[in-house]
């Protein structure tokens, strides 16, 4: 145990000292306007290198500050939070091979070195997701491992797209318009960032993966393994477009409203936060896909600051009440619990936009972008209603945790006693006050002048103030509000199981694919190929080595056959 708490300690420090270096860089480099390019020619095949390379610019080293500074403060955290557990030296090493893995991903300007921190990240997390042995998180992690498979093969397949370019430096060619000319390339790095991303139709592994600890959904849910495919396409964004980028459009947009919906209706509060994640997900997607990098780069940092910090409070709701999840049988709990609380309701503020917090900054000036834009009717409203939703469930939680009934058992000792769990999360809430403002004056130095009709520019805060009323009065209204559940009890089980995705992704998926692979398996492995493959490949081997033995035995008879047949032929031909 003492070797546990060093490690992790040590680690926090190395990785606090790797941020505060991102950060001397970043603000280095965005103010002296310079950046590196390293790189390593590691083969060269047909005037075709294979490098490895890294780039360090403005984007990469806040990233990397970023991830570093939340990895950091997730190891303390985890601290208190597994405190007792035997495996406490495996989670520390598979939490650093996690951020190993982004941070690679990060750094990698190269289609190939991509490969190796997305495929990390794939690996290290399957492993965190089964980290509690047991039969629901071995499906969790076999549903999150094979979809995001589906996004890896789009990146093979870029890769071999590719290879007509020469090489696989995308950040060369995205700008110049190469990557334009290459059929098909588009697509296929859209689908690997929305499956990363968990965008529809592979959002069912994202609420799935709440099978991890906690401190490890504080981790992905903010700054990693689902903001890598939102990384991906901003790092492709000068080259993306077509038919490709319309529908991760409409998709990303149907996905925040989803989530938001889907949310609304669910008691377990790790899966509230994980469907909050892929509605704000779904918000990173759709301002991309409008065009606009920078501010879907914005707000997936302002993001991670105040999601890291709500999965860090529910980690502590958690660890305080005895391990139940359901925010039916909590209430009251500002009483009891103060810091956690407060927290809590400070990070779900700063996500559904309030003024002056963190998510403000980024989340307002998505609104009023989208809004100046050109947007069909559908998507408009597809905008509006998901920010409704947003602030829905978010005074949802406020009103469980804060206003409701204390329905904890009456020995229940419920505090804010320990300082491991409560320490990152004052340093995660000031980032979550002032973060957005910093970021804001650094990445945007020159102020948008955003001109729009009173009825668009009040719309944001009118949807909001909306929104939460609906949140809160329907929980106090609770006993009627859940008669009305009952009576149309077809309608919220469609809206609160995420248009039945977990069952189409598993059962329907699976019975599919096992129809087709017994198809496979009796016609093709078992019939037609057996019988032209290795059983036909080793009856004719068989029956030509008789043959050939036959010659082997010096007969004189086969011989004078042979003479025989080589005169017949000769007459014939030449006669």
């Amino acid at each position: 145990m003492v070797w546990s708490i060093a490690m992790n300690l040590s680690s926090m420090v190395f990785l606090l000292l790797m941020s505060l270096s991102g950060l001397i860089g970043f603000l280095l480099m965005i103010f002296l306007d310079f950046s590196y390019y390293i790189e390593w020619e590691i083969v060269t095949l047909n005037s075709c290198s294979l490098e490895m390379t890294l780039i360090l610019d403005w984007m990469s080293m806040l990233f990397f500050a970023f991830v570093t500074f939340i990895s950091a403060m997730v190891l303390y955290y985890s601290g208190g939070y597994m405190f007792g557990d035997v495996n406490m030296v495996r989670f520390i090493y598979l939490v650093l091979g996690f951020v190993a893995s982004m941070v690679f991903l990060i750094v990698s300007p190269n289609l190939i070195s991509i490969l190796l921190g997305w495929d990390g990240l794939g690996l290290v997390s399957y492993a965190l997701v089964i980290y509690y042995q047991n039969e629901k998180s071995a499906g969790a992690g076999m549903l999150t491992a094979l979809s995001n498979r589906v996004g890896d093969v789009a990146i093979l397949i870029s890769i071999a797209l590719m290879f007509d370019l020469g090489g696989w430096g995308f950040v060369f060619y995205s700008d110049s318009g190469y990557l334009d000319q290459i059929v098909g390339l588009a697509p296929l790095v859209i689908l690997a960032g929305m499956t990363k991303s968990a965008q529809i139709p592979f959002s069912a592994w994202l609420p799935a993966a709440m099978a991890a600890p906690t401190p490890v959904s504080a981790l992905v849910h903010s700054s990693t393994l689902v903001t890598a495919g939102v990384y991906l396409l901003i790092r492709f964004s000068p080259a993306l477009g077509g038919w490709g980028q319309n529908a991760l459009f409409v998709l990303a947009g149907l996905t925040m409203f989803m989530a938001g919906l889907g949310a609304n209706f669910e008691t377990d509060l790790k899966k509230i936060i994980a469907l909050s994640t892929l509605s704000q997900l779904g918000v990173m997607m759709y301002i991309l896909s409008m065009g606009y990098y920078k501010l879907a780069f914005f707000h997936l940092l302002t993001h991670a600051l105040f999601k890291a910090l709500l999965f860090m409070c529910a980690g502590s709701v958690i660890h305080s009440v005895g391990g139940t999840q359901d925010i039916r049988a909590m209430g009251g709990l500002i009483y009891v619990m103060p810091l956690s609380i407060s927290s809590m309701n400070l990070a779900n503020l700063a996500l559904c936009g309030t003024p002056f917090l963190a998510g403000f900054y980024s989340k307002d000036l998505i609104l009023e972008v989208a809004f100046s834009s050109l947007l069909n009717e559908f998507c408009f409203w597809l905008l509006v209603l998901a920010t409704g939703l947003t602030v829905c469930y978010t005074f949802r939680l406020i009103f469980y945790s804060v206003s409701g009934d204390y329905n904890l058992a009456g020995l229940s000792c419920v505090s804010d006693e320990d300082e491991i769990m409560t320490s990152p999360m004052i340093c995660l809430g000031l980032g979550a006050v002032g973060g957005g403002a910093f970021l804001s004056w650094l990445i945007f130095p020159s102020p948008w002048m955003i001109c729009l009709p009173f009825i668009l520019k009040s719309l944001a805060l009118l949807v909001s103030f909306v929104g939460g009323l609906v949140g809160y009065f329907l929980n106090l209204m609770s006993e009627s509000y859940r008669l009305n559940s009952v009576s149309n009890y077809k309608i919220v089980l469609f809206a609160g199981s995420m248009w039945f995705m977990p069952f189409l992704s598993t059962y329907g998926v699976s019975k599919f694919l096992l129809k087709v692979s017994q198809f496979y398996h009796q016609s093709g492995d078992s019939g037609w190929l057996e019988y032209y493959g290795a059983q036909g490949a080793y009856s004719g081997f068989e029956a030509s080595s008789k043959y050939l033995q036959l010659a082997q035995d010096n007969s004189v008879k086969v011989y004078m056959v042979l003479f025989v047949l080589w005169l017949i032929l000769v007459s014939v031909v030449l006669f």
